[in-house]
């Protein structure tokens, strides 16, 4: 009965493993992100490979090119990413897919990811992080003609598995007679490794 249990409190622990949490944020807005490494639920999947991921991001009109006095509704975000190493030179390549949304606009665009580890000696570790996601017509919803996200983060791991980040995101959805700007700003925040 105790190897039952034992069993079962194991496999109960790895299935609310949590790979990242991430908070980032600035003056005006906040971000709250969490990426769950398949790995950790499914053997057949290489650890640090296929991530399964949500984030929720509560923007300010000051960082937004909206319409004057409108409020932003928050943004919600279910992604997919695969990525992996390239070479022994601590880069990292992959290919990710969301499904976003707002009040004014829905999408599921696809994208690029990288990492590159700074190949500096004698220092605390340090990561540079990029994507962009596009979705073109067909995949945005909503009278969306398109959508286009980048993002560029520096990484430097301060304690084991705790980083600070610096970086900036753009988020933006064209319609037919607008280019709507939800975010673009630089932030700060903390990831914490599980």
């Amino acid at each position: 009965m105790l190897k039952k249990l034992t069993m079962l409190s194991a496999c109960v622990a790895s299935a609310f493993a949590m790979h990242t949490a991430e908070i980032n944020i600035n003056d005006t807005d906040l971000e709250l992100s969490a990426k769950f490494d398949m790995g950790q639920f499914n053997d057949a999947v290489e650890p640090e490979t296929m991530y399964l991921g949500a984030k929720f991001l509560n923007g300010d009109e000051s960082n937004a090119d909206s319409i004057s006095g409108a409020k932003l509704d928050p943004y919600y975000e279910v992604n997919f990413l695969s990525i992996h190493s390239v070479g022994n030179q601590g880069m990292s390549l992959g290919m990710g897919v969301k499904f976003n949304h707002t009040q004014n606009h829905s999408s599921l665009p696809l994208g690029l990811e990288f990492g590159y580890k700074l190949p500096i000696q004698n220092l605390v570790p340090m990561k540079l992080n990029g994507c962009i996601y596009f979705a073109p017509r067909s995949l945005a919803f909503s009278d969306a003609d398109s959508y286009l996200e980048y993002r560029l983060d520096y990484n430097v791991e301060i304690i084991p598995h705790g980083n600070i980040v610096v970086g900036y995101r753009h988020l933006e959805t064209n319609y037919q007679n607008l280019d709507f700007v939800y975010n673009s700003s630089i932030y700060f925040g903390f990831k914490i490794g599980f």
